[in-house]
């Protein structure tokens, strides 16, 4: 039996989206040069007809650009989208199309058929309405209620974080995770006690607002099997957590589940960052899906060529956000306002945020009016902001990024411990810099060492296994004739190309993974781990998997026990910075609470030095600290220990020469030094002493 259809009203402009009120729903959007609209509900998300259309008259459904309507007897679980039309004119930047279905930016949830369909901009004026509805992602009204039980923002220092990057679904996903709900938000709760056993206290969850996984149409070269946008960086509902995250026991959950999970994060003291895409859309260039922006208002929504037809590329993905009109400005206002305020997130990490900065003609600008207004909000001011401070456009900068609040990926850090510890020459200068926050890229700008996230791999390029295993990127997998991924890896195979079983390129691979992790965390900054570093994730070189939805990407929990002596050794060095609060204040380091040193202990030639030493004072009277000993050669090399009181010694806290077990010492508890003036450090080893009592 046919469901009598709704009554509608006028209804309010405000706020945008959706607003249940008593008695029905308030629905609004936003569309400049729109001449008409409809409103489109559904009884199911995989209907090709609408149950009802309701026609906004813009003479009494429109205020200014805001197109409105109360729908009464309408409430949660309502499917809904809209049509709209106007000006199709390519020429002008117009693409109104009344047969696209599109859904609401603002929607809080999407209710995704399984497979989606979509249909490509070039085609949709010859497709029926029906045709581009039938499995078409629609929107969904969610109620936003959550018994958060008093849950809040953690606001750790900057100083204390240690920052876990990973992905929703990879984490659990694989059989040997061994949870109830793999690959879910509520499987990622299982595996929160082993983050608190690891150490680290914030994860940076890779983007899980709503994307399409079914957009790419290449296949596996070698399975045949589909390729997949397994890593999400094209956002389709920058409101809504991705529904594949979710258990789908009922329409929506998955809200409540991503809600559920910081929870129970913040419950173990673990902060919540998300990586966010506001640098463009997944309707990607003239030819990709219209989905929600394109229809509504192409020329406000993104940054186009002087021949408007074409989109301006900045972003590497075939469009380009125009964030610094002030409409759309607002439309990221809002929804970083509403993962803090509805969410409970702490913080956000700005995929190609130099984007950010770019004006409406797709110029960098020196004081960009969204970046100052995501820095002052009062709503935002008090959560952490992270930028990837770099485009495709060709913008890098690392050590430049507009604003103060802005802590930034530090690129240059990333690529210069790895020369370092491949062996180039003539580094040691510059791995003082990055040891000691990057004080060369940031303090001119009045900036800290807490503006650096220092890393050493991320998801975008290889694994730290990888980085040790491979010359080469591999990539083939991903149907792009190895044309893909980063040529530049600074990466070594140390003799065979990938897995062996000789034994002495397998021990340099070890060391040279425990220098650069021990690296990471003796430096000033803000150490971020990728997930699965610390016990061997590979992903066979393939240094681009963003569309390798299975064991390339998958953390394979079998690792962990094969690898016990890395992820031990990771443990050790994240209790050994705690413990040592020197290595992560926030300020970079006075003259004299660092000194620098050659191996014959004395002042380093940074032209030419390779293995080089620094003690860093830790007391009130100079005579505390600790001393680090960097030997990146492929010789063993004595290194002259810097003097102390007779009633001091040096204890040994951390050797990555040495085997499990004697390999780190966190509180610094290590073997005792007493006697030695010389120090013999092994080839590709780092040693950190620590400064105890005689006796």
């Amino acid at each position: 039996m046919m469901k009598p259809p709704f009554d509608h009203t006028i209804g309010s402009p405000m706020p945008l989206g959706v607003y249940l009120q008593q008695g029905g729903i308030n629905f609004t959007l936003f569309s400049r040069n729109a001449t008409r609209v409809f409103l489109l509900l559904f009884d199911n998300a995989e209907d090709s007809k609408p149950s009802q259309v309701v026609e906004l008259d813009p003479n009494h459904y429109r205020t200014g650009d805001i197109w409105h309507v109360f729908v009464k007897g309408a409430c949660l679980g309502q499917i809904y989208a809209f049509k709209v039309e106007g000006p199709h004119e390519p020429g002008q930047g117009h693409l109104f199309c009344p047969n696209a279905i599109l859904l609401d930016p603002y929607a809080s949830a999407v209710a995704s058929p399984q497979p989606w369909n979509f249909i490509r901009c070039c085609d949709l004026e010859h497709a029926t309405a029906e045709q581009s509805a039938a499995g078409m992602a629609k929107s969904l009204v969610i109620h936003n209620g959550f018994d958060w039980e008093d849950d809040r923002r953690l606001k750790r220092q900057w100083p204390e974080l240690v920052i876990y990057e990973t992905h929703v679904k990879g984490f659990t996903i694989h059989p040997s995770a061994a949870g109830s709900n793999p690959g879910t938000f509520l499987g990622f709760i299982e595996k929160i006690s082993y983050l608190q056993e690891l150490g680290v206290n914030a994860v940076e969850l890779m983007p899980l607002q709503e994307f399409n996984p079914q957009e790419l149409t290449a296949k596996n070269p070698f399975t045949k099997e589909p390729l997949v946008n397994y890593w999400g960086y094209n956002t389709v509902g920058f409101f809504a957590p991705h529904d594949g995250y979710g258990t789908r026991r009922y329409p929506g959950c998955q809200v409540d589940e991503f809600k559920t999970l910081v929870k129970a994060l913040h419950k173990a003291g673990i902060e919540v960052l998300l990586d966010v895409v506001f640098n463009h859309t997944a309707e990607g260039n003239q030819t990709g899906p219209t989905l929600s922006f394109r229809g509504l208002d192409n020329s406000i929504y993104y940054l186009l060529e002087e021949d408007k037809k074409y989109y301006k590329n900045y972003s590497g993905c075939g469009n380009t956000l125009n964030c610094n009109h002030p409409v759309v400005r607002n439309f990221i206002l809002d929804c970083l306002r509403y993962w803090v305020v509805e969410m409970h997130v702490d913080g956000f990490r700005f995929d190609l945020a130099s984007i950010l900065g770019r004006d409406r003609s797709g110029h960098l600008t020196p004081n960009p009016p969204l970046l100052e207004q995501i820095a002052e909000d009062p709503i935002l001011r008090e959560v952490k902001l992270i930028a990837e401070a770099w485009d495709a456009g060709g913008a890098y900068l690392v050590g430049r990024f507009p604003g103060e609040r802005w802590s930034e990926w530090n690129g240059h850090y990333r690529d210069d411990i790895r020369r370092f510890w491949r062996g180039e020459q003539a580094m040691a200068g510059i791995l003082a810099n990055r040891l000691c926050g990057s004080a060369d890229l940031y303090d001119h700008s009045g900036k800290a060492p807490v503006n650096s996230i220092n890393f050493i791999t991320c998801h975008d390029g290889f694994t730290l296994n990888d980085l040790v295993s491979f010359h080469h990127k591999h990539n083939l997998a991903n149907a792009e004739e190895n044309r893909d991924g980063c040529d530049y890896n600074f990466s070594s195979n140390y003799g065979v190309e990938g897995p062996t079983e000789n034994e002495a390129i397998n021990r340099i691979r070890l060391k040279q993974k425990k220098n650069m992790l021990a690296t990471l965390f003796l430096s000033r900054g803000i150490p971020m781990l990728l997930g699965g570093d610390e016990f061997g994730r590979t992903q066979h070189g393939n240094n681009n998997a963003y569309c390798q939805d299975n064991e390339i990407s998958w953390f394979d929990w079998g690792l962990l026990e094969r690898n016990r002596e890395l992820f031990q050794f990771v443990q050790g060095l994240i209790a050994f910075r705690k413990f040592n609060q020197v290595l992560s204040l926030e300020r970079f380091y006075r003259k004299d609470e660092i000194v620098w040193f050659s191996s014959q202990g004395l002042p380093p030639r940074w032209e030419v030095e390779s293995c080089l030493g620094c003690r860093i004072h830790a007391g009130t009277n100079g005579d505390g600290g600790l001393c680090l000993l960097f030997n990146p050669t492929t010789q063993c090399v004595d290194f002259a220990l810097p003097s102390l009181p007779r009633d001091r010694v040096w204890l040994k806290a951390i050797d990555t020469n040495a085997p499990m077990g004697e390999d780190i010492s966190p509180e610094g508890r290590g073997m005792s030094l007493s006697g030695y003036s010389n120090f013999q450090v092994m080839d590709h080893s780092l040693i950190v002493l620590t400064l105890g009592k005689r006796g």
